[in-house]
Order: structure tokens, then C-alpha cells, then sequence
């Protein structure tokens, strides 16, 4: 699969996820669950419960991959509490992919006024 990040849009699915489903269940997930359309080119990631294994879906207009990666040490940093999907950026995935927990990260923050 040759993906280029930076043209695609990467979603991921807070919470916990059943990872026994295949590319068939998550992508009933992704239409129902996220209402986001399977087939619009994005990845859509998702987590289990012990948040060591982390699976992709990637529709490539000729059918879906399906990826997959288990961290042997520490866990993925995983939202739990959000109610929709979060985009993210092809940096910020390259930082999840390696375990970097970029969501407790202080964020820019922007003023109108001084006073």
C-alpha cells in the first residue's frame, strides 16, 4: 500500500473497540457508528480495550486494507471519552504510531486582547 499521508484525511474512533471484527465490521463502524462514509479515501483508526493493538482501514478505490500494530511495551495513547471521530494529522499519527501521547500536549493558545 503506498499512502500518501499529507493528501488524505485520518479520523480516529475514541473509546474502546472490539478488534475481532475485520475489515467488513469496522467498516459498519466507521458508516454507523462514526457516520463518516467508508469509502471516501480517509484511514480510520480504531483501538481495543488494553490499548496495545491499534488496527487502519483504508478503502483505495479498488477495495480495503486493513493494517494492523501491537506495541510490545506501553500502550497507545487513546481518547476515551469523546463522543465523535477526531481528525488527525499525518504528524500527529506518525507520533501515535510510535506511542507519543500528543493529546495531553499543551495547545496554542490564542488571544484577542491583553486586557
Amino acid at each position: 500500500m503506498i499512502l500518501d499521508l499529507s493528501t488524505v484525511k485520518i479520523f480516529l474512533r475514541p473509546g474502546i473497540t472490539d478488534l475481532r471484527k475485520a475489515v467488513n465490521g469496522l467498516s459498519v463502524i466507521v458508516q454507523e457508528g462514526i457516520k463518516q462514509d467508508p469509502f471516501s479515501g480517509s484511514v480510520y483508526l480504531f483501538c481495543n480495550r488494553g490499548r496495545k493493538l491499534l488496527k487502519a482501514v483504508y478503502w483505495d478505490k479498488t477495495g480495503f486494507w486493513l493494517s494492523q500494530k501491537r506495541l510490545e511495551k506501553d500502550k497507545f495513547p487513546w481518547p476515551r471519552d469523546e463522543k465523535e471521530a477526531i481528525e488527525l494529522t499525518a504528524e500527529e499519527l506518525k507520533m501515535l504510531l510510535v506511542g507519543i501521547d500528543f493529546f495531553k500536549a499543551h495547545r496554542e493558545v490564542f488571544y484577542k486582547s491583553v486586557s
